[in-house]
């Protein structure tokens, strides 16, 4: 039976890599002022829960699916030039 985690959203805020490592065990329940908000899981519950699966397409596969979009053929131009540092001090 997966355990169910309570943490507070400052706690959260501050031990991201704890309530990721809790999440592993079960859910995590994140507070603001002890009332449950937000829910953290695995990725792999949420399909399961959802009754999702993980994307497999991707987003080029998902494009060339859309409709009014057949016979269309775009190549992408290349960047000419070299790349510069830029300061944003």
């Amino acid at each position: 039976m997966p355990t169910i985690t309570t943490i507070p959203a400052r706690e959260f805020a501050r031990n991201l890599a704890g309530a990721k490592r809790a999440a592993q065990d079960g859910p995590v329940l994140i507070t603001d002022r002890g009332e449950p908000t937000y829910a953290l899981l695995r990725i792999e519950d949420y399909y399961r829960l959802t009754g999702r699966q993980a994307a497999t397409r991707s987003l080029l596969v998902a494009m060339e699916g859309l409709p009014g979009t057949e016979g269309i053929d775009f190549e992408a131009p290349r960047q000419a030039g070299t790349a510069r540092v830029i300061d944003l001090d």
